[in-house]
């Protein structure tokens, strides 16, 4: 059971409580919830915010595949994944990412947490651009978009 997508920030706020609703079972015994926030300092610059840009399509694509995938690297059948990404601008301390996982068992739920948010950094195309507290801004090195 996957749920993903892309909130545009203008138009939705990401919410956690909709990804508490969303992986809700009593045939989990685990759920783990991950936040990405946007933090003050980055390489020694004070941060005021992000804007976070996406190829919609295929950052869907990206969630889809990784969800699939852990299947055979992972081993993990049972569970239930819920991820969103925003895109726009996001001030200091506010969420850009939530992932959610249920899993029967702890070890399950913590290891598929990792392993999505470790995927999603190496091959969603999503880019970020800072800016800064003295109004500068610049977009990000980032990854290489890697493909199996």
């Amino acid at each position: 059971m996957l749920h993903a997508k892309v909130i545009e920030i203008k138009k939705e706020k990401i919410e956690i409580s909709r990804a508490e609703q969303f992986v809700a079972s009593s045939k989990f015994g685990a759920s783990i919830f991950f936040t990405g926030t946007v933090r003050d300092v980055n390489e020694n610059k004070k941060v005021t915010g992000i804007t976070y840009d996406s190829h919609d399509d295929l950052v869907i694509k990206s969630f889809e595949e990784i969800y699939k995938e852990v299947d055979e690297k992972l081993h993990i059948k049972d569970k239930a994944v819920f991820i969103e990404h925003v895109k726009g601008y996001v001030r200091l301390g506010e969420i850009s990412i939530v992932i959610a996982v249920a899993c029967p068992h702890r070890s399950e739920a913590y290891d598929l947490s990792r392993y999505i948010i470790e995927e999603i950094k190496k091959r969603s195309p999503i880019w970020k651009k800072e800016h800064y507290e003295n109004e500068e801004s610049e977009w990000l090195k980032g990854n290489p978009i890697q493909t199996n």
